[in-house]
Parts: structure tokens; C-alpha cells; sequence
């Protein structure tokens, strides 16, 4: 029998052999498969095999061991050709296929080194009209653990297949990713990044319920002279009692944050424009009497304080001056520091 015929023969009768009737069971379907590869593998060895034939034999050999669930079959017989073979213009394809047999033993580690050998050492090739390229790199910003890797993958994705992806997401991600590896100034230029997007304020990302918000105080923060911060939470408490208590609006005015200030109701988006306007406490201190509790709010904690205070208005008495523990790693002198960053106006719902 000729080459071509044997090819087809054999490859017709693997798909027959998975579509058999259920009433050969399971060993006899593993004997026959078994001895089909072995016939497949022999075919492999002629040196008539044009590319096409030869990939059509190692897709079906490494197809009909995925069909029965043998991943370590898989991975050594895809493995040692690709290292005997090292010039087979489908080796991403086949080391892509080792990946996701790594990925389903559940050995990730691994898997995300053969994702990155793809990219580092073969060239992309398409699998249905699908990058393999891309799909590594969408799978190792799933897996990859390292803040610096995933650095490079985001990058990788945002270069290389921005018209296949969501840029504003993104930007987001790979700002975060610069966050943890404690890149700063390429953290803030990636926010920026964010921010100039045409979708930023309304993109709703998975995981980031506060995206905006985030990256647009980050943002303007940096560019702020912080002269507002205090360095504890007492401090900036006491001093905003006394002002309150000597109908000091000057200094209430001087301490509130320059940055993203916002007095909303609490069922309100502290982010939106008209909340964050400038006004000055002198129009609400005069002519009230403002009390407030001695103690911070019971929902306060290590990073977010509440007080209590009423007399602000006949309309609504009551507002919560909402302290907020300063995130700025960029500036040892500012991080951990405190600010009065908003009020919620009206009783807690």
C-alpha cells in the first residue's frame, strides 16, 4: 500500500475506532487504539512523509491519547519529538499541546514554562484562524504567579494583539501588576495610560468594582503637593474636633483633602463630578451648631474612619467625616499618613 493510502487508512480508522459502539468496552478499546498507534508510529518513521502527512500522524497519535485521557502519553511522545526534531515548523503546536496537558494534571508550574518556551523559542503559527502566541500569553496571565512575568505577558498582549483584546482593562491590569513589583513612576504612567481611554470611567472590570475611582486618585494624588496629610489618625481627628468646636472653617477648609474631596449621600458614587466640587465649610458653619460623638464611628478601621457629627443643615442634620489612610508608597514621608478625604451626608443606611 502506498504512503498516501496508508495515511489515510490509517487515520480513517482512528476516527472509527472513537466512534465505535459502546459494546466494545473500554479494553478492547484500548488494545485497538494501542495497536493503531503502533501503526501510526511505524507510518511516522518513513522518510516520504511530506509536513502535511507528518502532522497529520502526530496530531492523531497525540489525539488519540487525549481522547482516553493519557496526558503523560502526551507530553512524552509530543516532548521527545520536538527534541529529536527540533526544525518541525509545527513544534509550537506541539509544545502547546504539552502545555495543556501540563494544565490538566493540574501542574501550572510547568505548563507556564512550556507557554513561555512557545514565545521565547518558536514562531507563531495559527490554529483556526487562533495566534498561538496568543493564546500562551492568555494563559499565562492566568497562571503565572511573579508580578515581573505577568509584567511582560500584559506587555506582550498590549504590543503585539491590541486589536484582539480590551486595551482600558488592560492598561488597568498591567498598572496593578507594576503596583506589586513596586515600579511606581511605571505604575502612575499606566494609570495615565488608563485614564486617557474613552471607555476608563465606564468599563466595569472583573474583580476591580472600583477601577476609576482607584486610578484616577492614584493619579491625581501624585500630583498634588499632599500638604493635607497628617501623620496619624488621633492627630488628624483632634485637630478636625477643635476646629469643629472653635468654628474654625478656615482650618477645616485647610484640612480637607485637595484631591478627589467628595460629600455625597451613602447610596451615592463619590466619583462622580458634581460631589467633588469646591465649596468651603464657612457656608455650613454659620449660624449652626455642629456637635460631634467623642468616639470614631464603630464600623472604623485600621485604614477607614467614620465620625459622626449633626447640626450642619435643617434639611439634613447629620454628616460622617470619612478619614482615609494614605496608600502612596512613592513618598516614605506621605505613605501611611491620614486624610480627611470626603462626607457622607444624612444617617448610615
Amino acid at each position: 500500500m502506498k504512503v498516501k493510502n496508508r495515511i489515510l487508512f490509517l487515520l480513517l480508522a482512528s476516527l472509527l475506532l472513537f466512534s465505535s459502539c459502546k459494546t466494545d468496552g473500554t479494553q478492547i478499546k484500548r488494545i485497538q487504539m494501542e495497536e493503531n498507534q503502533y501503526e501510526l508510529k511505524e507510518l511516522l518513521k518513513s522518510d516520504k512523509l511530506d509536513s502535511k502527512q507528518q502532522y497529520a500522524i502526530i496530531n492523531q497519535i497525540a489525539s488519540n491519547l487525549l481522547s482516553v485521557k493519557d496526558y503523560q502519553g502526551v507530553i512524552l511522545f509530543l516532548t521527545d519529538w520536538v527534541e529529536k526534531h527540533p526544525d518541525d515548523m509545527y513544534n509550537s503546536y506541539w509544545l502547546l499541546m504539552t502545555a495543556y496537558s501540563y494544565l490538566s494534571t493540574g501542574a501550572e508550574p510547568v505548563a507556564e514554562y512550556y507557554f513561555d518556551r512557545i514565545l521565547q523559542k518558536c514562531p507563531d503559527l495559527l490554529v483556526k484562524g487562533n495566534s498561538i502566541h496568543f493564546m500562551c500569553l492568555q494563559n499565562l496571565i492566568q497562571i503565572s504567579k511573579t508580578p515581573a512575568n505577568r509584567i511582560k505577558y500584559f506587555n506582550d498582549l498590549i504590543n503585539r494583539f491590541n486589536e484582539n483584546i480590551n486595551t482600558t482593562e488592560l492598561y488597568l491590569r498591567l498598572a496593578m501588576e507594576y503596583e506589586k513589583d513596586n515600579q511606581w513612576d511605571k505604575a502612575l504612567k499606566t494609570y495615565e495610560q488608563f485614564l486617557k481611554r474613552s471607555d476608563a470611567s465606564t468599563i466595569q472590570i472583573p474583580g476591580e468594582p472600583n477601577a476609576y475611582k482607584n486610578a484616577r486618585h492614584f493619579v491625581d494624588f501624585s500630583k498634588s503637593s499632599k500638604d493635607w496629610t497628617f501623620e496619624s489618625l488621633p492627630a488628624l481627628e483632634t485637630a478636625v474636633k477643635r476646629a469643629i468646636r472653635n468654628y474654625d472653617w478656615r482650618s477645616l477648609d485647610k484640612y480637607k483633602a485637595k484631591v478627589n474631596f467628595f460629600s455625597v449621600a451613602w447610596n451615592l458614587d463619590e466619583t462622580d463630578a458634581k460631589f467633588q466640587e469646591e465649596f468651603s465649610m464657612k457656608d455650613w458653619m454659620r449660624g449652626n451648631a455642629i456637635r460631634f460623638n467623642e468616639k470614631l464611628d464603630e464600623t472604623s478601621n485600621p485604614n477607614e474612619a467614620y465620625l459622626r457629627t449633626w447640626g450642619w443643615s435643617t434639611y439634613v442634620s447629620v454628616w460622617y467625616l470619612y478619614f482615609r489612610k494614605v496608600n502612596y508608597p512613592l513618598d516614605p514621608d506621605i505613605n501611611g499618613n491620614w486624610e480627611w478625604a470626603g462626607i457622607y451626608i444624612g444617617n448610615k443606611l
